[in-house]
């Protein structure tokens, strides 16, 4: 198994881990998909090195490509960088539930993962591990 790949084979969950997010780092979040509104917002979540479970920035992909139903990640464009753990995306609609193709990211890339949903604020948004189960996620 690769860092930020899984094989087919790996089905069982991970030990769930406690997962948090800095204030500062969700409003980021919050913010930028308000203003890609009615575009989806994706992008990388990077962890501090230090706080290896606190979500503390974003990182933009160039290339990624958004539209009203869907935010398209250049993967091949990832830098090295063991800090970024998994996505963030937007959903112009009310529903923070993953689609289909957002399982399919998850399963592929990373171990955290954040949607956030209309109207963009800190009840409208949801964590999840790489199978789709939904992650307790502390905001600090």
């Amino acid at each position: 198994m690769g860092f930020l790949k899984r094989s087919k084979k790996e089905k069982a969950p991970l030990v769930q881990k406690k997962w948090k997010i800095t204030r500062k780092c969700l409003n980021l979040i919050l913010e930028v998909s308000k203003s890609n509104y009615p575009n989806e917002f994706g992008g990388l979540l990077r962890v501090d090195n230090n706080l290896k479970d606190t979500i503390t920035e974003i990182v933009i992909l160039p290339g990624t490509v958004s539209g009203d139903s869907h935010a398209i990640f250049q993967l091949h464009m990832i830098p090295i960088d063991f800090s970024i753990v998994g996505t963030v995306h937007s959903h112009p609609s009310f529903s923070f539930h993953p689609s289909d193709a957002d399982l399919h990211l998850f399963e592929k890339f990373g171990r955290v993962h954040i949607i956030v949903a209309n109207p963009f604020n800190e009840s409208s948004w949801k964590g999840y591990d790489y199978m789709g189960n939904e992650l307790q996620m502390n905001i600090i």
